[in-house]
């Protein structure tokens, strides 16, 4: 019996998410073309959904990483929002996309686009893989969304509950059992 049989129930297959991926990328593409197309991807949960996503864009761009936190270890936000690692180059004259996992309470997200737009970027649009509207805070809406989710604790593709299973090849509601424990 493998981990991905006894920590959650699939949401969204592999399958799914390659569609997801798809359909994304080739929007973005359409609407950034002939832009300088710079994307962001936010550690650690984006990474997964933004290495399919940008194999389906089909014009050129720039990519870079930074990290952002509220969560601790726990399955809420703390609201309190840390920038740990920062871009490496300016976002002057670009045309930046944020890309995250999951637009949630939209406290980090709205943190972030803030901090990014005071860099002056000619654009700025948030792409998320995933929305949970129920648990909205701030009122922020993402320029693409790759499918919404209830309000339910979800991991794998990239989500993780306290840092564990990213890995899992689908997303899937995590089951009470693994953190009621």
């Amino acid at each position: 019996m493998s981990m991905s049989d006894n920590i959650a129930e699939v949401l969204y297959s592999e399958a799914e998410l390659e569609a997801i991926c798809a359909r994304l990328g080739k929007q973005i593409s359409k609407d950034y073309e002939g832009k300088n197309l710079f994307v962001v991807g936010v550690l650690k949960g984006s990474l997964v959904f933004m290495a399919d996503l940008i194999r389906h864009i089909t014009i050129p761009c720039e990519i870079d990483f930074l990290s952002v936190s509220s969560y601790g270890g726990g399955t809420s936000t703390s609201g309190e929002v840390q920038l740990i690692k920062d871009l490496t180059c300016p976002l002057q004259d670009k045309d930046l996309l944020v890309v995250e996992d999951i637009l949630d309470s939209g406290v980090t997200l709205s943190f972030l686009l803030e901090t990014l737009s005071a860099r002056h970027p000619s654009s700025i649009r948030l792409c998320t893989l995933l929305d949970k509207p129920a648990r909205r805070r701030v009122d922020i809406t993402a320029d693409y969304i790759g499918a919404e989710v209830e309000d339910k604790f979800i991991v794998g593709y990239g989500l993780d509950y306290a840092q564990k299973y990213r890995n899992l090849p689908y997303i899937g509601v995590l089951k009470p059992e693994t953190y009621e424990k």
